[in-house]
């Protein structure tokens, strides 16, 4: 898809509204993780720098539509401002007499942050009166959130029926680097999915099968396709509701012609807890009292081995119970090998989902990835193969 970014627009003098996702986790009032606040700043200080007047938004939280003081952008007012050095103003409203007096004052180069859009039900229900109020304040939209780009929101996607709408360098990176994953990406491509369930990531696994030509499949989720095989996965989370999906995934996977890989070994204890007691055995001797927790290192070798043969990497979930040592040594174990190989030049890796990002930061290889994306459902949603509303109002 062609979509319009800041290089297709002339910004100087104009009120520019800018989308972002400050949703960030807080603990007593003070902000515990600045990831979000740091990954927007290239945009808004290109906006700042080209003296456009900046006007951001975001949501944070669930207040349903209701003030709720507790869940006031006020605080990421103040650390918006000490990331770039500059005073950022704040409103006290996102729409109405104080955002538009906010507003009024602003000269070139200068930001103000709006308060929490989901302070008005307009926002979720995508209210074109509420998209047309927060419209009213500028003259450029500017859509810097991928992580919120699958909701159909007033601020995500209506907006864009008022204002010229532009991809900010953030949401240009994410669609960017998806469109290497999976747009036109260098084949061969694997990809690895993981995670607890496999009812969760039906609709992924079944557009991965028609675009990739290596699947593997780890995590709880590769237990039910075990069980299905014939396997005894004995304690094991798996999800004997879902036996005839999994038999369809290896169905279309074979009709397809995609690799689909699952674990030869397994690392096994008889309860999810640190440092426990542990046994690595093959997938077809798992006792009845066990449960898999992480892949072993025959799985490791089988599956360094096939990523050699690739060009590109699509990650999607953890391939053990990575919370707990030690059964992250597997998901460290690939994520060290996808680092090391992209670093070399052999690979494209791309990855994205909450639980990714933090397997990837504890192997300490996340800055080795040719990307990755700190969008969690949005990032599953685009790999599912379902349009985005957000990026879909980007649309050249």
């Amino acid at each position: 898809m062609k979509f319009r970014t800041l290089d297709d627009v002339d910004v100087g003098g104009k009120r520019v509204l800018v989308r972002v996702d400050l949703n960030v986790p807080m603990q007593n009032g003070k902000i515990t993780d600045l990831s979000r606040v740091n990954r927007v700043l290239p945009t808004i200080r290109e906006l700042m720098q080209k003296q456009a007047r900046v006007i951001v938004c975001s949501h944070f939280d669930r207040p349903k539509g209701k003030r709720v003081p507790s869940l006031s952008l006020a605080p990421l007012a103040r650390a918006l401002g000490e990331a770039l050095g500059k005073r950022v103003r704040f409103a006290e409203d996102c729409i109405g007499p104080a955002a538009q007096q906010a507003v009024d004052v602003l000269r070139d180069g200068d930001v103000l942050l709006l308060e929490n859009t989901r302070f008005h039900s307009g926002e979720e229900a995508n209210d074109p009166n509420f998209a047309r109020e927060l419209a009213s304040l500028a003259e450029i939209y500017v859509n810097d959130a991928f992580s919120a780009a699958h909701r159909a929101h007033a601020s995500t996607e209506g907006v864009a029926h008022f204002l010229p709408a532009y991809a900010g360098r953030l949401m240009q990176a994410e669609l960017e680097a998806l469109h290497l994953a999976l747009g036109n990406p260098q084949r061969p491509v694997a990809a690895i999915v993981g995670g607890a369930k496999i009812s969760t990531k039906l609709a992924l696994l079944g557009n991965l099968l028609e675009r990739v030509e290596v699947l593997f499949v780890g995590g709880a989720m590769a237990n039910t396709l075990l069980a299905v095989q014939g396997f005894s996965v004995g304690r094991s989370l798996q999800e004997p509701d879902l036996y005839q999906a999994a038999r369809e995934i290896m169905q279309r996977a074979e009709a397809s012609k995609c690799s689909l890989l699952m674990p030869v070994d397994a690392v096994i204890a008889t309860e999810l807890a640190p440092h426990v007691p542990t046994h690595t055995v093959s997938v077809d001797n798992v006792p009845e009292d066990a449960m898999i927790l992480d892949i072993g290192p025959a799985t490791v070798k089988m599956l360094g081995e096939r990523l050699q043969t690739v060009r590109t990497v699509v990650w999607n979930g953890p391939l053990g119970a990575f919370e707990t040592p030690p059964f992250h040594l597997g998901t460290v174990a690939i994520a060290k090998a996808v680092a090391e190989a992209t670093q070399k030049g052999a690979l494209r890796s791309i990855a994205g989902g909450g639980d990714t990002l933090a397997a990837l930061n504890q192997a300490g290889v996340a800055e080795a990835f040719t990307y990755v994306s700190t969008a969690g459902g949005a990032f599953l949603e685009w790999l599912e193969g379902k349009t985005l509303p957000g990026v879909a109002a980007l649309a050249a």
